[in-house]
């Protein structure tokens, strides 16, 4: 039989797992800092919609990759609290 606090210890290394990968995905999902200089350079005919819609794109992903990692860790401190 396992203890109320290996299951609490269980449950939340699964969520911590989870968050993980969101973590992850979040962070491949996100464009890099020189998308935007290699689009100038390149002459790319971005019209002022499409750059405002992937500006605030980027600015969700980002706020998204904050708190997942704020989670990650208050995850990971309260599992090796345990």
């Amino acid at each position: 039989m396992c203890s109320t606090m290996e299951i609490v210890k269980i449950v939340l290394t699964v969520i911590q797992v989870i968050a993980a990968l969101f973590l992850i995905a979040v962070v491949l999902l996100q464009s890099g800092k020189s998308a935007g200089l290699s689009g100038a350079i390149a002459g790319g005919a971005d019209t002022f919609l499409s750059k405002n819609k992937a500006r605030s794109w980027d600015a969700r992903l980002a706020k998204w990759t904050k708190w997942v990692a704020i989670l990650f860790i208050v995850l990971t401190l309260i599992i090796c609290l345990i």
